[in-house]
């Protein structure tokens, strides 16, 4: 296999680079692509920038010229749910577009001459990955990220979530916005900008995908509060603990493309 990763910002790939052995950089479309072996996995990763049209294109370039074979997301989301916490993780089990609406003309939700409203990552990618988050959360937590940042974000007990994430090109700092979502969208766990275009191309091209976020707020008037603390002291190392157990994973029992369907 080939694993792209695609993050939105450059804080949350901190040191997953830099663990890349044999690593070289190509310059494509106005992005850094940097491939190598990632804990013995062939590996690309990329910054996408921040939206669906740039998450997508980033995703079709990783297929398309660099040939890679399945794609993981990582970054930070808002909670779609007040059951969802700052610190917590989110795995998705399905996304959808919340800014899609092509209504009379096509049902609210529905991306249009598809029939389908939501995106389905890979299922036994998504299950290795979710295995990753919480063994992360119960071994490697505490190393993690250091008592300052867990006290200065009320990190006490974090858990992983599996639900249904929403991506829209909006910064969610609405509570109204996000009980209509919530209304809209049952099961709803995450907000965020990338996920769900980036799991229509994989669905177009036939290539697996997982998407994996870690919870920076509540979406809410206060979200920006600190933000860019938080994915540096803390969403970047869980990025970077739980992608190198699920690499050592990945290694041990490989995962099988079973191609479009």
């Amino acid at each position: 296999m080939r694993l792209g990763i695609i993050s939105a910002l450059q804080e949350e790939q901190l040191g997953l680079v830099e663990a890349m052995e044999r690593r070289y950089k190509l310059i494509h479309g106005m992005r850094e692509y940097t491939a190598g072996q990632l804990w013995e996995i062939d590996a690309v990763c990329v910054l996408s920038r921040i939206g669906k049209v740039a998450a997508a294109m980033t995703a079709t370039t990783l297929v398309e010229k660099f040939g890679v074979t399945h794609i993981l997301f990582t970054g930070v989301a808002g909670a779609g749910d007040k059951t969802v916490g700052v610190g917590d993780i989110v795995v998705a089990e399905a996304l959808v577009q919340h800014d899609m609406d092509a209504s009379p003309l096509f049902p609210r939700f529905e991306v249009p001459l598809t029939g389908r409203t939501h995106f389905q990552p890979d299922p036994s990618f998504s299950l290795r990955l979710s295995r990753a988050a919480h063994d992360f959360l119960e071994l490697d937590f505490l190393d993690a990220v250091n008592e300052t940042e867990r006290r200065a974000f009320r990190l006490l007990q974090p858990r992983v979530h599996r639900g249904l994430v929403a991506s829209g090109d909006q910064f969610m700092n609405d509570p109204a916005r996000l009980e209509g979502l919530n209304a809209a969208l049952p099961g709803l766990v995450a907000v965020e900008m990338e996920g769900a275009a980036v799991a229509q191309v994989c669905h177009e091209l036939g290539i697996p995908c997982a998407v994996i976020r870690t919870i920076s707020d509540n979406a809410n008037e206060n979200a920006a509060i600190d933000f860019m603390r938080f994915v540096k002291s803390v969403a970047a190392q869980y990025a970077f603990y739980v992608t190198r157990r699920l690499c050592r994973d990945l290694n041990t029992a490989p995962l099988v493309q079973v191609g479009p369907g």
